[in-house]
């Protein structure tokens, strides 16, 4: 496989929207460059692994991106996919996502849409279909740039839950420490809201608020975006830089994905909250930071720390003032309040749809596994779908990822089924049947958690201590 990565950079790019084109087949990509490249600054790549590598190398991350699900090295299965849709995300939460391919089956549709992705195109792909969804999210784009232009948060803390009003004491209570900050969530839960709000409630809200995602630019470079450098200090340093921790000044500074810093930039980082003192590359005198530091992570350090890919000095450092972030299944009924703040912003030439009761009760008893990310993609669909009419039942269950969409009692029955056909088998047991569903249990958790073992156990209900117990029976079982 070829490592070469095409970029079309027309001259008037600045006024158009990047377009990352992912897709192994060459014949598509040049068909799909072809009839495109009038629209879109488009860069292509064959696999993730090429993404990576040139989303290192841009100076910004795409807006937009039409994926393929079936990527080498398993072009025939939709888990490199999956799988991109989610390390996009984690560069830029704004990216709009649309698939383009033939994995066409209904469950990987819903799925690739419930970890973020905003459509699904099936190959062979009709061309004006495509142009009409992509010119669709442009327009969201715009939307969502007007809205933070008029001095709006993307999305506010919205919410009348318990778990929302516990979070918003917190936020005031670490307002205006000046002590550093952790904040823990899953994906797309709102952590970099919370890190707005910590800064924009405080003293510090006229300072500057930089945000610096540790997992979007490569580690060769993220030392000099985060301390600066002098003039020569490397290849390519043709004059000095600050870096974030300068440009932050007195005000805040976001660490976002903080567990992807390497261990020698662990270090460094750990230097600057014990006593304010960092470097700038290629220089020998020490400056002064006086930033705040608020850090967010979907990983569970502590474990990191137990692998050794964590420093476990700087993890008791940054986990004395700790926010866990809840996510959408744990917020009662504010996912139909955040549903109205959505629509409010997405929908099409003022023509709003409406819920049904039916599809009201279905939103409530969803457990959104993309977050506040899933519903903001389902309203935007729903506003595309269906302006000023009233959405159903049966069409909110197309937008969903869950057994709602088939009723409790056939879900029973076809579990009855099950323990019969199990129970009429020759080699039935018991134990062995038990300790299976418990093992697939816990794996479904950690999936969803992103291998996060504290909100793995928060999933099943059970403490850290006991998951982590059955982790070991479960790998030893394993390995015997």
């Amino acid at each position: 496989m070829s490592d070469n990565i095409r970029s079309n950079l027309p001259p008037d790019s600045v006024t158009r929207h990047r377009l990352l084109l992912v897709d192994d087949d060459p014949l598509i990509v040049e068909s799909l460059c072809l009839v495109l490249q009038d629209q879109f600054e488009l860069v292509t790549a064959e696999t993730r692994k090429q993404v990576d590598k040139i989303i290192r190398s841009l100076d910004s991350v795409p807006s937009l991106a039409l994926v393929d699900l079936g990527l080498p090295p398993k072009p025939h299965r939709p888990d490199e996919g999956f799988v991109l849709i989610h390390d996009l995300l984690a560069l830029n939460r704004d990216i709009k996502i649309l698939i383009l391919s033939g994995q066409d089956e209904q469950v990987n549709i819903q799925h690739a849409l419930t970890l973020g992705a905003v459509d699904f195109i099936p190959k062979p792909c009709d061309i004006p279909l495509l142009k009409t969804r992509l010119q669709h999210q442009v327009m969201m784009l715009g939307a969502e740039r007007a809205q933070q232009k008029a001095g709006q948060q993307r999305e506010t803390l919205i919410g009348k839950s318990a778990a929302i009003d516990k979070l918003r004491i917190l936020i005031k209570q670490f307002t205006d420490t000046p002590f550093p900050v952790l904040i823990e969530g899953e994906s797309g839960s709102g952590k970099e809201l919370v890190a707005e709000s910590l800064h924009n409630q405080g003293t510090r809200a006229n300072r500057p608020f930089l945000t610096l995602n540790c997992a979007a630019i490569s580690p060769d470079l993220l030392e000099s975006e985060l301390f600066g450098h002098s003039k020569g200090a490397f290849t390519g340093a043709t004059s000095q830089r600050a870096g974030f921790f300068e440009e932050a000044s007195d005000g805040s500074l976001f660490l976002d994905e903080i567990g992807e810093l390497s261990i020698d930039l662990q270090s460094k980082l750990l230097r600057v909250l014990e006593n304010g003192e960092y470097y700038r590359l290629g220089e020998t005198q020490p400056r002064k930071s006086t930033a705040r530091i608020i850090a967010a992570t979907n990983r569970d350090l502590g474990e990191s720390v137990k692998k050794g890919l964590f420093r476990q000095d700087l993890f008791h450092r940054l986990n004395v003032l700790t926010i866990y972030v809840p996510p959408l299944r744990e917020r009662d009924t504010d996912c139909l309040l955040l549903l109205e703040h959505f629509r409010e912003i997405y929908s099409i030439n003022s023509k709003s749809f409406t819920l049904s009761d039916e599809a009201g009760e279905l939103l409530l008893e969803y457990t959104f596994p993309g977050n506040i990310r899933e519903l903001r993609n389902i309203v935007i669909r729903l506003c595309a779908k269906y302006p000023g009419t009233v959405v159903s039942g049966d069409q909110i269950k197309a937008e969903l990822e869950s057994t709602t969409s088939y009723s409790t009692e056939n879900a029973d029955q076809d579990l009855d089924m099950q323990v019969k056909n199990d129970l009429l088998g020759r080699k039935f047991n018991l134990d062995n049947a038990l300790t299976d569903l418990e093992h697939r249990y816990i794996k479904t958790a950690l999936e969803l958690s992103g291998g996060n073992l504290s909100q793995a156990a928060r999933l099943l209900g059970i403490n850290r201590t006991t998951l982590y117990s059955r982790l070991g029976r479960h790998n030893d079982g394993d390995t015997k």
